[in-house]
């Protein structure tokens, strides 16, 4: 005879979507009902219109079916009470007190890239987001924090549209999208509302970003910041010791001049700066190969030349790959060169797929 045991253990590979942890670790299953060949299993959701409700239970009743001397299966899905939410939250934080995110802690194993440009328009929310789809394509476990608080564009970037993160007992649930992970201000600020704040208020902001979600297990956090040096890459700085950053540039000079100030400042504050990305370098016909550069050439030399680090990456311009977004295919010359540059950076870092298990 079936045991409720048994029911337990096929069911434990099963991960909620969102949080990637077992549903019977996280207390999702509420009852189960074994009747001969029959068994029928009560998973509770976090939220009643949970988005990935169809995929929970397409994948519990399939390991149920599975289960040897299982003919037939039911599962119905319920809504978290108070109590098996305050379960549920405790579990996401473990051992580690409220509020405290193990991102910061001292041993934490998590790479954080800062990055920067000297003004607006480079592309750098572009590049961030491309370099972090790129750094998954390779088994790493990524995350993205839109710290660009004035200007925030990621979730349009990853064509994200009206999807919010799910927000259980105060714990935020990153949205994820091409395999990364994502926290933007864009998705706690109405549509086209102005963000009006201080210095103080930003930065409580970005340590929010960290304590107040539940990013699991994560190789490399990218925190795309605001162009030039103000408070919010001040605050990311201090808050983070030891995050690396990477600039990026377009080819004109008066871009490239701008960026140097941002670079000192890393300097400055004992910052690794990874190198410079030339973003829209140039234009290839698609046909014959031939480049034409639409911006000049050489303000990403000059600007690694002038800071001292390797221009990594001279990224073309094109158009991405589904309309509304801003990722580019793997398969295109983009994807190609953020591939590359994806490769640099995470031998940069020691990070591969394989070091990581």
């Amino acid at each position: 005879m079936v045991t409720e045991q048994q029911i337990l253990d096929a069911l434990r590979p099963i991960e909620d979507p969102e949080v990637h942890k077992s549903i019977v670790e996280l207390n999702m299953v509420r009852s189960v009902d074994i009747q001969g060949d029959h068994v029928k299993v009560e998973v509770a959701l976090t939220i009643s219109g949970c988005p990935l409700r169809t995929v929970i239970e397409n994948d519990v009743k399939k390991a149920l079916l599975n289960v040897p001397g299982i003919r037939s299966a039911e599962v119905v899905l319920g809504t978290m009470t108070d109590e098996e939410r305050a379960k549920f939250t405790s579990t996401l934080r473990g051992d580690r007190p409220e509020h405290q995110s193990p991102l910061l802690a001292t041993d934490s194993k998590t790479e954080f890239i800062a990055v920067a440009s000297g003004k607006g328009g480079v592309g750098k929310s572009t590049v961030t987001a491309n370099l972090a789809v790129a750094l998954a394509r390779k088994g790493l476990r990524v995350g993205v924090i839109d710290a660009d608080i004035y200007g925030f564009s990621i979730p349009n970037i990853f064509g994200l549209g009206d999807r919010k993160p799910t927000v259980v007992d105060n714990v935020i649930i990153p949205v994820g999208k091409e395999g990364v992970k994502i926290v933007s201000m864009g998705f706690f600020v109405p549509e086209n509302s102005p963000v009006i704040w201080r210095g103080p208020m930003l930065g409580k902001m970005i340590r929010n970003f960290f304590n107040e979600v539940h990013w699991g297990d994560v190789d490399v956090m990218l925190l795309d910041l605001p162009p030039g040096t103000g408070d919010v890459a001040l605050d990311i700085h201090q808050m983070l010791p030891k995050s690396k950053e990477l600039l990026v540039t377009t080819p004109q000079s008066n871009a490239s001049e701008v960026a140097v100030r941002a670079g000192l400042m890393a300097k400055r504050t004992n910052h690794e700066i990874l190198g410079v990305i030339e973003n829209m370098s140039y234009l290839e016909c698609g046909k014959c190969g031939d480049r034409t550069y639409v911006f000049g050439q050489g303000g990403g030399a000059r600007l690694a030349e002038a800071l001292q680090v390797p221009l990594l990456q001279q990224i073309p311009l094109g158009v991405a790959a589904n309309e509304g977004t801003g990722i580019f295919a793997a398969e295109s010359s983009q994807g190609k060169a953020y591939a590359a540059l994806a490769d640099d950076v995470a031998e940069r870092l020691g990070q591969t797929a394989a070091s990581r298990k």
